[in-house]
């Protein structure tokens, strides 16, 4: 299999998918002179549309882009090409239905959407293999391509067909060696599950054992991954040098394991969606508009970080809004400036490119109002406008942030084991039945204190966290977060606990460390391999249905407007001091949270999950300094600042206002908005005008 090669644009790159082949007449020319126009440098092509490039079996139109690409070159944008292998043309179903994935055993799924098939197919693979290097042998020497998107949004299904589970039985088989290895290791006496013989092992649709469901899902992100990893190795065989090779990940898919999947990758690329107008209010806390989107400033930094999580480095956005994306019952077009923060947003954790989904808004088909830069008109308007002034910022921006990385006060770990184990056991409940995403719903509450406490943070995957080891892991990031970490090793917990005795602040959040790498419940006083180090242990736990309102001691100050939700750990205390109680006749008798010293560190555990006011909280107690501190310690929410360094020691600052109403913010620093060459001197006062972004670029030498 080829290597995957690091790769990092010079300047960042700005545009949008383009599908010229979507319009009822030619305006090509015209689209990518008004692209010029707002400082489009790249643009992504091609991977929607098999059926144009292949219209009959084995008849092939590849000619149709060649105009697209010239004209793309011509104006100096560079083109990402894709692979159409997600959307299946009508003659491949109609002669091949064998190819269609199931959802359950023996029910095939209906044509008529996308990512029907079933990717492992022979069939399939043989249609897939002959369209990748028909395109893209076709494209791969123009001077305008500079990287292939390999299929799109992979790990969408969960395939039941009968040569997946004969596959997952094999690889059963090839971990657990024999049959009562399976049945000990999952338990497999509990309602007489017990199997004499691999061919008793049941299908997955009647499944109702926790275990079966984690190494289920394990299989599935493998399939993905070996399917992306195999688009890859072909592509590579005709990329000339200086192209990448990428995909673009919708995180929430549920066949996807980000980490494993960008090893094959030589960029991570994915299309963070979020809800816009008074979702992204620093000072409210609304709902997202749907599951596959975030609401608020730390969900859309949340995103960022999970993108430069995948390989702990520096990212590409393929999708993200324009207009309003969504159904036809969803329209929340952004605020006038919020296109900007959201951008500025995005390359302030990492991003090296911003794509909108997509340049034009489509007059038909299931995505008629994901709104584009240009509207149903095709006429360019205030989107459009405001998308202008975005690339003549970051035209002159230039390279001044090539290599940048972006700062962290708090490393937060991120387990997709976790995630797969509460799909199937939610913890968190709503209306009498398990709620979906009760992992992110953890997290995000941690995440968010983070953010709203003034401080930044890190995404690390537990796997990455211990191949740095604690002492490593305790140098890098002071605080460390561990929420929601229900699936973990005992490698894993040992790590946490010698993080701390290294010299880090761990902090301790719910369902961390209940279950082993089998999602099995430890037979162990919990939190296993912590209580003791910890000073407090618990025996049972509660699910709550409204906020229990929590007070601080001497030791935590925390907001009026502080409480527990959704969740309560009975924390019993042996050792530890106990920073905040609830307030209820009750729970009351457990603290909310507590905090012992460990080693040349601390070890502090919250047993709930905590409000946007007690998370922030609990953050700006365990961040005694962060580095947005040198910029502006005085700054309160709706500010946000951001930052990062680039090779040479610069640090870039990122100054937002995420709300209606005009800030000012004084920095402690001198420096130089590069955006329009204007400097910046220290105890200054900067205005910041409603939904508004500001860059200050501080040499290395320039320190006050």
């Amino acid at each position: 299999m080829s290597e995957a090669l690091p790769y990092e644009p010079s300047s960042i790159l700005f545009g949008a998918a383009y599908y010229a082949e979507y319009h009822a007449t030619d305006r090509t020319e015209q689209d990518l002179d008004l692209m010029q126009e707002a400082g489009f440098t790249v643009i992504r092509v091609g991977e929607s549309v098999w059926s144009t490039w292949e219209p009959r079996e084995g008849s092939f139109d590849l000619d149709w882009l060649q105009p697209v690409l010239d004209g793309a070159h011509r104006r100096g944008i560079d083109v990402i090409l894709g692979t159409p292998t997600y959307a299946v043309p009508p003659w491949m179903q109609h002669s091949y239905p064998e190819i269609a994935g199931e959802r359950r055993t023996g029910e095939r799924m209906p044509w008529g959407s996308r990512q029907e098939v079933d990717f492992g197919h022979p069939a399939f693979r043989f249609f897939a293999e002959r369209i990748i290097r028909k395109v893209v042998e076709r494209y791969a020497g123009h001077p305008a391509v500079i990287g292939y998107q390999v299929d799109n949004e992979p790990g969408m299904q969960l395939f039941h067909n009968r040569s997946t589970f004969i596959g997952f039985v094999h690889w059963l088989q090839a971990r657990y060696g024999d049959v009562e290895n399976l049945n000990r290791e999952w338990g497999l006496t509990y309602w007489s599950h017990r199997i004499a013989d691999w061919a008793e092992l049941w299908a997955p649709d009647g499944n109702s054992l926790p275990q079966y469901d984690l190494e289920w899902r394990r299989y599935q992100a493998e399939l993905t991954e070996d399917f992306i990893a195999w688009q890859a190795d072909i592509v590579r065989g005709y990329a000339k040098p200086g192209q990448f090779v990428t995909t673009c990940l919708a995180y929430p898919r549920p066949a996807l394991d980000d980490r494993a999947l960008t090893e094959h990758l030589d960029v991570t690329a994915g299309n963070p969606y979020y809800s816009m107008q008074d979702h992204l209010d620093a000072t409210k806390h609304l709902a997202a508009e749907s599951e596959w989107t975030t609401s608020g400033v730390p969900g859309l930094f949340r995103q960022a970080d999970r993108l430069f999580s995948s390989k702990q480095a520096r990212f590409l956005v393929t999708e993200t809004d324009a207009q309003s994306i969504g159904f036809s019952f969803s329209n929340t077009p952004p605020w006038p400036g919020q296109l900007k923060q959201a951008a500025f947003s995005l390359i302030s954790r990492g991003a090296a490119m911003v794509e909108y989904w997509h340049w034009h808004t489509i007059p038909y088909g299931t995505e008629t109002y994901w709104g584009g830069v240009l509207p149903h008109s095709l006429k360019p308007g205030r989107v459009y406008r405001e998308v202008a002034e975005i690339g003549a910022d970051l035209k002159q921006l230039g390279v001044a942030l090539d290599g940048f990385e972006p700062d962290a006060d708090v490393a937060v770990l991120w387990s997709n084991d976790s995630r797969w184990a509460f799909d199937f056991f939610p913890p968190l409940g709503r209306d009498g039945k398990g709620q979906r995403g009760s992992y992110e719903h953890i997290v995000d509450a941690f995440y968010r204190g983070v953010i709203d406490s003034g401080s930044q943070a890190r995404i690390l995957h537990v796997e990455q966290a211990l191949a740095e080891g604690p002492a490593e892991l305790a140098r890098r990031y002071p605080v460390l977060i561990a929420a929601g970490l229900y699936v973990a090793s005992d490698d894993t917990l040992d790590l946490l606990r010698e993080y701390a005795e290294a010299g880090g602040h761990l902090i301790i959040g719910p369902r961390t460390g209940y279950a082993d790498e089998l999602a099995r419940a430890r037979v162990a006083v919990a939190p296993d391999r912590l209580h003791e180090a910890a000073g407090v242990y618990y025996e049972e736990y509660s699910n709550i249905a409204v906020p229990v309102p929590v007070r601080g001691t001497a030791e935590l100050t925390v907001r009026l407007d502080a409480g527990g939700t959704a969740w309560i750990d009975g924390l019993i205390v042996d050792g530890a001091d106990v920073l905040a109680t609830y307030e209820h006749p009750e729970f009351g008798r457990f603290p909310a949270a507590t905090s012992r010293a460990h080693g040349a560190g601390r070890i502090t555990v919250a047993g709930t999950v905590p409000s946007p006011a007690l998370a922030s909280s609990l953050a700006g107690w365990a961040v005694r300094a962060s580095v947005a501190d040198e910029l502006a310690p005085d700054r309160e929410l709706p500010v946000v600042v951001s930052s990062g360094t680039t090779p040479n020691g610069s640090r870039a600052w990122f100054l937002f206002n995420w709300s209606g109403e005009e800030q000012n913010v004084t920095p402690r620093i001198c420096g130089t908005d590069p955006t329009t060459g204007t400097p910046v001197g220290s105890g200054i006062s900067i205005r910041l005008p409603a939904w508004s972004t500001r860059i200050l670029l501080q040499e290395p030498d320039h320190h006050e």
